[in-house]
């Protein structure tokens, strides 16, 4: 690799560095937060807390790294124009395309991360924070310990608890069990405990009262009681059924899905693996095309001692063009399996624009004549 290529692909790969250091730790914060309440309000350790938002982390660098590309590209373009380093080797003899080619190997580069992290970390981490959600769900801290609030951890049933002291004692409990159609049944207890049993939890009412109605005869029946045992864990056997995410499946299951996989699916499209497949091809090459972006829209400018503002507004508004685009066409290809080319539109238009862009930079340029010295000369 020639040293000018050696140089400035040194420059974009370390401050691509820190703009994905920053930008990781602000979406990434900001996706902690509201886990945060959701985890430790459920009544969850920090450490719970800590492993689901480090699983969160892969899609939040695969969602940030085409960004962190394009404000490289421009950052270090900018910079070089700055300080005429680009003049000089353009007086050199270097077109536009040849010094674009530098970028185009720092963009292949984040493109081959976003691949890794596409077909590989994503998904794994994505099935992953699935399984702890789900046994997190399933935990009677997560599930009935929450003050102040009307819970529904099952068909036909409501749960509430008022106050829990320090001691884990629940005060003022209240419970509803309407899993029969015509049957009604509350229960009201001052207080309440958790205690294990032998098929699961149980929910110990203390002083309380059961309220009945039978559908059949509508006779309501009272029945006050000094403590009264309910088994909480029958309503955690179920045979419920999980389904999986398509975009927690390996890309390899994507490839050739079975039946029994388009079956367990939340959406059984027999169609979805095949999306989600040309969505995880098409998504990295949007990496080189914010960078090619970012570097012929500053190239169009001319030296200039107050920068090149103009241009660096313009490459930010080329980029949410594309990401519109993006956007649009992957809505498109949703709609229909057949129209899965929409995956590949957005990228394939931002080269377009590259292209044009660094052949437009690259023009000859004839200098027009002074009007004053036209004039003399005349």
């Amino acid at each position: 690799m020639p040293r000018f290529d050696r140089y400035m692909l040194s420059q974009l790969l370390a401050v691509f560095g820190f703009f994905s250091l920053i930008l990781v730790a602000v979406y990434w914060v900001n996706r902690a937060v509201s886990l945060f309440d959701q985890i430790i309000g459920s009544g969850q350790t920090a450490l719970v807390f800590f492993e689901l938002s480090a699983l969160s982390l892969p899609n939040v660098i695969r969602i940030v790294l085409p960004l962190s590309a394009f404000a490289a590209t421009v950052f270090v373009t900018n910079r070089l124009a700055s300080e005429s380093e680009l003049v000089v080797m353009q007086a050199t003899g270097f077109s536009p395309f040849r010094l674009a080619r530098p970028v185009l190997i720092f963009g292949l580069i984040v493109a081959a991360i976003l691949s890794v992290l596409a077909h590989y970390l994503v998904p794994a981490s994505r099935e992953r924070f699935s399984e702890r959600s789900t046994e997190i769900s399933e935990s009677v801290s997560a599930r009935f310990l929450t003050e102040g609030q009307f819970l529904h951890p099952s068909d036909g049933i409501t749960f509430y608890i008022r106050d829990i002291s320090s001691t884990g004692e629940l005060r003022d409990v209240f419970l509803s069990d309407n899993r029969q159609p015509d049957d009604l049944t509350f229960y009201t207890a001052k207080r309440a405990l958790f205690a294990r049993g032998p098929q699961g939890p149980l929910l110990i009412m203390l002083d309380g009262m059961a309220q009945s109605r039978e559908g059949r005869t509508q006779r309501l029946s009272v029945m006050r009681f000094d403590d009264f045992t309910y088994d909480i864990g029958a309503l955690m056997r179920d045979d419920r059924r999980i389904y999986t995410d398509v975009r927690s499946l390996p890309t390899s299951m994507l490839i050739n899905p079975s039946d029994e996989v388009i079956a367990n699916l939340r959406n059984p499209d027999p169609a979805a693996p095949f999306r989600e497949l040309q969505s995880r091809l098409s998504a990295p090459f949007l990496a080189p095309v914010a960078a090619m972006i970012g570097f012929a829209t500053l190239l169009l400018g001319a030296f200039s001692r107050f920068g090149l503002w103009r241009q660096v507004l313009g490459a930010i508004l080329m980029l949410v063009l594309v990401q519109f685009l993006d956007n649009a066409f992957t809505n498109l290809a949703l709609r229909k399996a057949s129209y899965w080319p929409a995956y590949y539109a957005a990228p394939v238009i931002g080269a377009l624009i590259s292209v044009a862009m660094l052949a437009w930079a690259g023009r000859s340029r004839r200098v027009r004549p002074h009007p004053k010295r036209s004039e003399a000369a005349a």
